[in-house]
C-alpha cells in the first residue's frame, strides 16, 4: 500500500515539491521523482517502497563495510528499489536503476526478524536507504526502542532537516564519498558533492562514521584527486575516521579499465600518510586488511576476508599501550 511521504510541499495544479533530498524535485501529478520511488498521486506525494524489501539477509558487519563497529558480528541487512543518483558504475543497478521484485516487511516485522535472527541491529543498505526515508525512520525508531543498533550505508545526499530527524536513531553510517570533485558527481553520478560533505560532517558529530571511496581509473584516481579527498577527510572528519578504498570493475554503463593492484596500493599510500585506518576492498592484497594501533603498531583486529579475530583490544583501547581508539565493540 502506498504510504504518504514526509518532507514535501503542495504546489499549484496538484504539483508537489519533494524536500527530502537536494534535487528538490517538482513532480507533476502521476509522475515520479528522480529516485523513481516517490510519486505524486493527485497532489499527494507517496513512497512506493514503504514496507517493501528486495532482500533481507544476515551479513557480516564488515560487508557494509564497517570495520570499527561491532567487528565480527552479523547484522540483518535490508534493501529495496531506487536511488536518487544515476551512477554510471553502479554495482547494484538492478535495484537502484530498475525495479526488482519485492516482498512485504513492515517495520514491526523487521524488528522481530532481527531478534529472531540474533542480529545486533538492522542495516539499511543495498540500494540508497535515504529515499526509503519513512520506512527507515519508522523501523529505526522501533529498533532503537528494542535495544537494536541501526546502520545506514548511504550516498549521503539528503537535506539537513530530514537528516536531523533521522540521526538520533542511527548508530553508525558508511558514507560513499565518490570523489572530492563536483564535476565527477555531476557527470558520473547525477548529483552534487556539497550536500554529501555536509551530511558526513553532521553524521560524524552524532554517530560512528566510516567512509568508502571506489577508486576508478581515469576518473577519480589521480594523485591530486586522492590527496585532496584524504586531506578533506582528515581535516573535516578526523584522522581516526576509518576509510575504505575499493577496487572498481566495469559495471552497468561505465567501461573504464578495472582498478589494478598498483593503483589501489598507490591510493593506500596517499591515504595512509594522512589517516590512521585505511582499508582496501574488492581485492586481496597484503596491506589494508588488519586494524593496527596508530600509537604503537600492535595488531588489534585480524581479518581474512570476512573472518574477523579480535586480538589486541581491551574494550575500545589498545591492549598493548592503552591508547583510546575509534572502535565500537
Amino acid at each position: 500500500m502506498d504510504h504518504e511521504a514526509m518532507y514535501y510541499d503542495p504546489l499549484d495544479g496538484r504539483q508537489v515539491r519533494c524536500r527530502l533530498c537536494p534535487h528538490l524535485c517538482t513532480i507533476q501529478p502521476g509522475a515520479l521523482g528522480i529516485c523513481r520511488q516517490r510519486k505524486n498521486l493527485d497532489g499527494t506525494l507517496v513512497s512506493l517502497t514503504y514496507g517493501r524489501v528486495t532482500s533481507a539477509s544476515m551479513d557480516p558487519i564488515e560487508k557494509k563495510p564497517l570495520y570499527h563497529f561491532h567487528p565480527g558480528r552479523p547484522i540483518l541487512s535490508l534493501g529495496t528499489n531506487g536511488c536518487n543518483f544515476r551512477c554510471q558504475h553502479c554495482q547494484n543497478w538492478s535495484i537502484s536503476q530498475e525495479d526488482a521484485p519485492t516482498q512485504p516487511l513492515a517495520p514491526e516485522a523487521a524488528v522481530a526478524l532481527a531478534k529472531e535472527s540474533r542480529s545486533f541491529g538492522i542495516a539499511y543498505t543495498y540500494n540508497e536507504p535515504l529515499i526509503w526515508y519513512e520506512y527507515v525512520l519508522d523501523t529505526a525508531r522501533l529498533a532503537h526502542d528494542a535495544g537494536l543498533k541501526n546502520v545506514l550505508v548511504t550516498n549521503g545526499f539528503i537535506n539537513p532537516e530530514p537528516l536531523a530527524e533521522l540521526l538520533p536513531f542511527i548508530d553508525a553510517l558508511n558514507i560513499d564519498l565518490k570523489s572530492i570533485r563536483d564535476d565527477f558527481y555531476n557527470t558520473i553520478c547525477g548529483g552534487r558533492i556539497g550536500p554529501v560533505l555536509e551530511t558526513a560532517k553532521t553524521a560524524k558529530q552524532q554517530a560512528h562514521l566510516e567512509v568508502t571511496n571506489l577508486v576508478i581509473p581515469t576518473h577519480n584516481d589521480s594523485d591530486a584527486d586522492l590527496t585532496d579527498l584524504a586531506d578533506w577527510i582528515r581535516d573535516h572528519l578526523g584522522a581516526d575516521t576509518p576509510t575504505h578504498l575499493s577496487a572498481y570493475f566495469p559495471r552497468y554503463k561505465l567501461q573504464a579499465p578495472a582498478t589494478t593492484p598498483d593503483i589501489l596500493e598507490r591510493a593506500h599510500a596517499i591515504f595512509a600518510d594522512r589517516l590512521h585506518h585505511v582499508y582496501l576492498g574488492n581485492m586481496m592484497l597484503d596491506k589494508g586488511t588488519d586494524t593496527v594501533c596508530p600509537a604503537c603498531g600492535a595488531t588489534l583486529i585480524e581479518r581474512r576476508g570476512y573472518t574477523t579475530r579480535i586480538t589486541g583490544l581491551t574494550g575500545s583501547t589498545c591492549s598493548a599501550c592503552g591508547a583510546e581508539l575509534n572502535i565500537v565493540v
